[in-house]
């Protein structure tokens, strides 16, 4: 980490971070905990199933006089969203992205979330290219989950840690204030930003769910890491089944033993350099998020025996990433 986002970025990420905390997220008594948990677990299981998503991204409040906001952005698509862990402290779901290309249906392995409860420590964006271990204080685990969400290749993206709430009768979980890496939409253009405070919010609806983000985007200028402008992110998952449901499903059932060793690796990588350092590139997150993917399709479709994808995925895990 340079010294520009060490001395500046602390700074910021404390303001931003800790004041709000502690008013609006104050210690959870024990047995307040306790009572909401099943609830909780409901609310986080109640994400998964089939939907028609909608994407609204809007840049607003501009922050530096000389930035421009880009116009509005809005996209979609199909997404199936399975249990693939429940510990009951620990719930993973993953997102599978159905798409059609040229009339045929194809299934892109999407976005992962790891919620855990009551944790010691979070795995967060720290800077480019790094994800450090990041400890919850412990007054304010009691109650509380975090949510770790991962990129394609399951590598980290965010993590945050946050409590439900409820709020004019619309129940809610809201994360405390995290650091994140630009979205692929924002890091293909290059723009005079490179990084986003955010606070993050999921909802379940009549209809779905919702996952409501507010984006600082903060770039260096004069010397400084200084705010852009505000994002506005809200994405509207609202079940439906009129899509090729089944092939999500069978692209991961031929895929989820190698997936879960990928993970299993990313996992030991983190544990053991304290965290988490991969080349990162616009187009495609990690630099070998193409060929890991990829490696999935080969086995999908018997081009590659599952075992030597997987260990060719730990090689290049192993040899893409650093220690700190």
């Amino acid at each position: 980490m340079n010294r520009l986002t060490t001395i500046l970025g602390a700074s910021l990420i404390a303001l931003a971070c800790n004041a709000p905390s502690a008013l609006a997220h104050p210690p959870i008594a024990a047995e307040q905990a306790a009572a909401t948990f099943e609830q909780d677990r409901a609310d986080i299981l109640a994400m998964a199933g089939n939907y028609k998503v909608r994407f609204d991204m809007q840049e607003s409040t501009r922050w530096d006089p000389a930035y421009t906001p880009i116009d509005k952005k809005t996209s979609g698509g199909f997404e199936a969203v399975r249990v693939i862990e429940d510990t009951g402290r620990k719930i993973v779901l993953q997102h599978l992205l159905v798409v059609n290309a040229d009339g045929k249906d194809m299934v892109i392995k999407h976005w992962r979330q790891d919620w855990e409860y009551e944790p010691t420590r979070v795995l967060v964006y720290a800077d480019t290219n790094t994800w450090k271990w990041e400890d919850v204080p412990e007054k304010m685990r009691p109650g509380r989950w975090s949510q770790t969400v991962y990129q394609v290749d399951d590598s980290p993206r965010y993590g945050g840690w946050g409590q439900f709430e409820t709020q004019a009768g619309v129940r809610r979980w809201r994360s405390n204030w995290t650091w994140r890496p630009l979205a692929r939409r924002d890091a293909v253009r290059h723009p005079v930003y490179d990084r986003y405070v955010a606070i993050n919010r999921h909802q379940i609806t009549p209809d779905g769910w919702i996952h409501w983000q507010d984006n600082t985007k903060l770039g260096p200028k004069d010397g400084k890491l200084v705010p852009i402008v505000q994002e506005y992110v809200l994405n509207t998952y609202t079940k439906f089944d009129g899509y090729n449901v089944k092939a999500a499903d069978d692209y991961w059932m031929a895929t989820k033993e190698y997936w879960a060793a990928v993970r299993a690796e990313w996992a030991r990588v983190a544990q053991q350099n304290g965290g988490i350092r991969v080349q990162e590139e616009a187009e495609t997150g990690t630099v070998i998020s193409a060929r890991l993917m990829q490696l999935a399709d080969d086995i999908r479709t018997g081009k590659i025996a599952a075992a030597k994808a997987v260990d060719q995925a730990r090689q290049l895990i192993a040899t893409n990433t650093r220690s700190f």
